[in-house]
């Protein structure tokens, strides 16, 4: 068996001109079988492909005997002697349609119960419940065998460019302190220091720019991250990353090393161009032009700022929004004044539900003249300026959003998709783009204080530095809401990458100075014993000669998901957890005994259900 077991050759490869006298040894699963009296057809299949097996009863009847028991998805080897097909018995939909393997040897390395799904080419003849239940078999289906090939493959490409672009490849630590900074972390508990947990990475962030301190210059890891989050179809509790950090540099090198890595990757791994020189775009236009700081260039649509229009009529909704220091943005849908009463009511629904957005006001244009609820309230200079300001023509639907600006970005820039995608105005191509130049700040209402549009390691623009450590110090001795415009105006060096409309990846020039580290840190409300109680050994490392220094990361499910195109990122990850967190296979997470709490000083108080 072992001799055999060296010998082996994959199923797949297997082409006429292997043809010859010397035995061939394949092994696989049993993928069909046909029994035609006295001959029996097996086809077998190993991640390679798939090779015709033909068992003849002239070879032997303890051959046919034996492979007359043989079942779906039995594993066994065979030896045999490789033969070209008739010519009429040529399959044209294998690449090894034109040999077949006569066997004189059979042996049954394993058997297998009835599947509980099919493994079939097609998805949809198993739920997704079932097929991550029995993800081992799902595995074994053609889909997810390419996906996990590109998904190795691409990142095989990956590491070669770094590598050859002088980059180490270093490991940072998956047992770290919590720094709860965005997301919830995943704490672990230490039973040697009792009470004491550590926390699994959300990134490798802090690490990462210590090693630049460290003078390790240019550095890259694949790494897995931990976010407790709620999820849906590009999020997952733990996924992977790209993560890159690289010393004496400035935005541009890195973007254009970036860009560089990812066309080639992309080109290479999946034969998808991504065209060059991406385009950049201010976060500014991006939000004001497409209503997100991820927008889909695919396609035009693009919004209408009607905050002065909205004086020349005599809508109350639309002038008294604006009067009241409210935004009134318009989106012109061409061809949209198909759309049903029912269709706009539904989008209306939706919009409300999920946006916040108190309605949806439209008009249609039919035969030059606007047709609408609304239009009574629109005088004919009006309506002759709105058509002008939105270039719509006859079929076009606008809509109207009139609200304070987040409401009406996120409900126009979500309806600009959904109505793209409804409308098939989207080809299938690729656009590639770089957002660049965020807020470095955000104002939360709730919270009555700033955070990072980012994270708190971000630079402002180099023009801003001054500015940005004159603002700490003032928010030392004066309130929040004193200089709070002042701290929203700052931006950051920062810079994310947006393709079809996903952000696959963001990063930033970081702070490298230890006193505008703590300027970050004040504006945030972080008091000086909290940053050294959160982020010591940071601002520690920043005073012994920090290089200026900057990176980015980029999230591979979710790339693969796009370059693959998947409906979900569970698609793409070999053992995926569900919406709810949960692996179905393995049933994690689960209980642990008394023993092991006890072990680690902790005591559960979720009552368990009486038996």
């Amino acid at each position: 068996m072992e001799a055999l077991l060296k010998s082996r050759t994959h199923c797949g490869t297997l082409k006429s001109s292997d043809v010859g006298e010397k035995p061939v040894v394949v092994t696989g699963w049993v993928y069909h079988y046909r029994d035609q009296g006295g001959v029996i057809f097996v086809d077998l299949r190993d991640r390679s492909g798939v090779i015709q097996i033909v068992f003849d009863k002239a070879e032997g009847e303890e051959l046919i005997e034996k492979a007359d028991t043989l079942r779906a998805e039995f594993v066994i080897l065979v030896e045999g002697k490789l033969r070209k097909r008739a010519p009429e018995a040529i399959n044209k939909k294998l690449p090894t349609g034109e040999v077949e393997l006569l066997a004189t040897k059979l042996e049954i390395l394993s058997k297998s119960k009835p599947l509980p799904i099919p493994i079939e080419e097609h998805e949809d003849e198993a739920s997704e419940e079932n097929r991550l239940k029995y993800r081992f078999l799902d595995l074994r289906r053609g889909p997810m065998q390419e996906t996990l090939q590109k998904r190795h493959q691409f990142i095989h490409k990956i590491r070669e460019y770094l590598n050859d672009k002088t980059f180490w490849e270093i490991e940072t630590p998956m047992l770290n302190k919590s720094t709860p900074e965005g997301a919830r972390d995943f704490l672990v508990p230490s039973r040697i220091h009792p009470g004491h947990f550590y926390a699994l990475p959300q990134s490798p962030q802090i690490f990462k720019q210590i090693l630049m301190v460290g003078q390790v210059e240019r550095y890259y890891q694949i790494a897995r991250c931990f976010r407790d989050e709620d999820l849906r179809r590009d999020r997952q509790p733990e996924f992977t990353q790209i993560d890159v950090e690289m010393s004496f540099v400035t935005k541009d090198t890195i973007m254009e090393l970036m860009e560089d890595m990812m066309r080639g990757a992309f080109k290479e791994t999946f034969s998808i161009d991504l065209g060059e020189n991406f385009e950049q775009i201010t976060y500014h236009d991006s939000m004001e032009k497409y209503g997100t700081d991820r927008p889909d260039m695919r396609f035009g649509m693009e919004l209408t700022e009607l905050g002065e229009w909205a004086g020349t009529t005599e809508f109350k909704v639309f002038k008294g929004t604006v009067e009241s220091g409210g935004r009134l943005k318009a989106l012109c849908v061409p061809g949209g004044a198909k759309l049903s009463r029912k269709e706009i009511d539904d989008l209306t629904k939706w919009v409300v539900q999920d946006f916040k957005a108190k309605g949806l006001a439209w008009v249609k244009v039919v035969d030059g003249k606007l047709e609408s609820v609304v239009t009574k309230f629109l005088p004919e200079a009006s309506q002759k300026d709105l058509l002008e300001k939105t270039g719509a023509k006859d079929g076009d639907i606008i809509f109207f959003a009139a609200d304070k600006a987040s409401v009406v970005l996120a409900t126009l820039g979500a309806l600009r998709v959904e109505l793209a995608q409804r409308l098939k105005m989207i080809e299938r191509e690729w656009k590639a783009v770089w957002v660049v130049d965020f807020p470095l700040f955000e104002y939360d209402e709730q919270d009555n204080r700033l955070k990072s549009l980012h994270h708190p390691f971000t630079s402002p623009l180099s023009s801003q530095v001054s500015k940005m450590i004159e603002l700490g110090e003032k928010i030392s001795s004066g309130s929040l809401k004193e200089n709070l415009n002042d701290m929203l105006s700052l931006q950051s060096d920062a810079y994310d990458m947006v393709i079809n409309g996903v952000e696959v990846g963001g990063g930033s020039i970081r702070i490298h100075d230890s006193e505008l580290q703590k300027a970050s840190f004040k504006l945030l409300g972080i008091s000086d014993e909290e940053a050294n109680e959160r982020f010591g050994f940071l601002l520690n490392a920043l005073q012994y000669g920090a290089p200026p220094h900057g990176g980015l990361a980029f999230g591979v499910d979710r790339l693969l998901m796009l370059a693959l195109d998947k409906e979900s990122i569970r698609d793409v990850i070999a053992f995926p957890k569900t919406q709810r967190g949960q692996c179905i296979m393995s049933e994690a997470p689960s209980e642990v005994g008394d023993i092991q709490l006890r072990e680690l000083s902790l005591r559960s108080l979720v009552k368990k259900p009486e038996k």
